[in-house]
């Protein structure tokens, strides 16, 4: 039991000590269609629209921060979703929200 409680307080200390490696967060709001989703690495590449004041258009990987979010995603789908971008260069996807595709 004593093995188990070390053990614990160990992991715990090294998801705090990680989290604080990362740094203040800078927040973007992104919107684009998911054309591809890795299960393994919880990543959803995502088309982008330009996000002003820090990037161009363009098709990358984000980490989805939540399991709960990435399980829900799905290929095709158009979304509006947080960029967290931490001082460290650690990056992911957050509140993420279908989007109704655009009418013509």
């Amino acid at each position: 039991m004593r093995h188990t409680l070390v053990l614990c307080l160990l992991l715990l200390a090294g998801c705090t000590h990680k989290t604080e490696q990362r740094g203040a967060a800078r927040h973007y709001q992104l919107s684009g269609r998911i054309t591809a989703l890795d299960a393994k690495n919880q990543t959803a590449t995502v088309d982008a629209a330009a996000i002003p004041g820090f990037m161009d258009a363009m098709t990358m990987a984000y980490p989805v921060q939540s399991k709960d979010e990435f399980e829900r995603l799905h290929v095709g789908e158009s979304v509006r979703a947080t960029v967290n971008v931490y001082d460290s260069g650690d990056y992911n996807l957050s509140e993420i929200q279908e989007q109704a595709p655009a009418t013509k």
